[in-house]
């Protein structure tokens, strides 16, 4: 007996070629607000709570980036350790962070290290610590029933 997949995981075109990609959305930004094409730092920080980037900008440490032309969020740069990183706060929900990390590779960022907090499925030890995620696995969402 076959199961049966929930339709939300049906009829799936994973070879097709994605016909919304990051470069065209930050092409047609640039050509709508009259922006040339820029580089964002090299690192760039997913910050979702807006913790980093509100205490940047308190601080004076931020500018934003004249690099980022994403019309939904703000890229802010500053320097730690020597070098230029990016933060960007609150893109909250999965598949939007994920559009905006894309925005990023697309932008010149080589790695985005995004910092939030989660529950925990299997206790490793008594909390608190960290988890560095390398991989993950999920469809559109990030749940379904």
């Amino acid at each position: 007996m076959r199961t049966r997949l929930p339709p939300l995981l049906r009829d799936k075109v994973y070879g097709q070629k994605a016909v919304f990609t990051p470069e065209n959305l930050l092409r047609e930004a640039r050509r709508q607000k009259r922006i040339a094409k820029g580089k964002v730092p090299v690192i760039c920080v997913l910050d979702p709570d807006g913790d980093l980037v509100r205490h940047l900008r308190r601080t004076g440490a931020a500018k934003l980036s004249a690099a980022w032309v994403c019309y939904h969020t703000e890229l802010y740069e500053f320097r730690a350790g020597g070098e230029r990183l990016g933060v960007l706060g609150c893109a909250v929900g999965a598949p939007f962070a994920v559009l905006v990390a894309e925005e990023m590779f697309a932008s010149g960022c080589k790695l985005v290290v995004s910092v939030t907090s989660a529950g925990q499925i299997l206790a490793v030890r008594p909390p608190p610590y960290f988890v560095l995620a390398t991989r993950a696995l999920r469809d559109e969402g990030t749940s379904y029933e």
